[in-house]
């Protein structure tokens, strides 16, 4: 009997290799290694100065890389090309929001959209509470509506890999909760890579696939956003991990 032909394992949307970034002479993040499948989310985690925006920055092209690839769709991504990374689909939702705040949310999203993007209608599907807004000076808006209108932008760009930096900075925690799960939907409904740096570390693992703790650069601990939730005592462990600057 002939054995069944295998499925080929599909194409990683994010992948990187032996990636590491940071300012100058300065090494932040130390190599690191990802694949991510489409419609993944994962939990980006660690202290404050662990490296997170850093990645990010490096990942999106606004920073050199100092060594390794960064892949979208399996295609190379040039270093310290921020044009290049976006037109790949590499979109950053910064954590300034980057938002254009005497221009109307209308026009903030209008200016964002890509031809091929979502309609104004999808995205207000995606932030219902966006849509009377929609004549009000980004400016003006409260700190989660501008959020709101920051990964709206975000996703009028149709992207392939969603950078969100500090997502609930400034905003209160019932605010973060309403935020998440549209994270999740954004993730399900088009098959993007999210990657979201978040603090609400418990939070963040509800609404994630896989979860990774950055401290001084480097990995401390990885795995399914769900055993991370499951064992807080290794949660914390990798928190106050500090790794050898020689061996990591």
């Amino acid at each position: 009997m002939t054995p069944p032909e295998s499925m080929p394992e599909p194409t990683a949307v994010l992948e990187c290799r032996g990636v590491s970034g940071g300012y100058g002479p300065v090494t932040v993040v130390r190599p690191l290694d990802l694949s991510l499948a489409g419609g993944t989310v994962l939990a980006l985690l660690g202290p404050n100065g662990a490296g997170k925006t850093t990645l990010m920055l490096t990942l999106a092209g606004l920073l050199p890389r100092v060594d390794g690839e960064v892949l979208v769709d399996g295609n190379a991504l040039p270093s310290n090309r921020p044009g290049a990374a976006n037109r790949a689909g590499m979109v950053l939702v910064p954590d300034d929001r980057a938002l254009f705040t005497s221009l109307s949310v209308r026009e903030n999203i209008t200016i964002a959209r890509r031809g091929n993007g979502p309609t104004l209608d999808e995205l207000l599907d995606l932030f219902p509470a966006l849509k009377p807004r929609l004549g009000i000076a980004a400016g003006s808006l409260s700190g989660g509506e501008q959020q709101m209108l920051a990964m709206a932008r975000g996703m009028a760009q149709k992207p392939h890999v969603l950078l969100i930096d500090e997502m609930s900075m400034g905003l209160a925690p019932v605010i973060v909760e309403d935020l998440l799960p549209v994270v999740r939907s954004i993730a399900d409904e088009t098959g993007a890579v999210v990657v979201l740096v978040e603090q609400h570390v418990r939070l963040a693992l509800e609404v994630a696939d896989r979860a990774l703790v950055l401290v001084h650069g480097a990995i401390t601990l990885e795995g399914s956003a769900g055993e991370l939730a499951a064992d807080p005592a290794s949660l914390e462990a990798a928190y106050l991990s500090a790794p050898d600057p020689v061996s990591a």
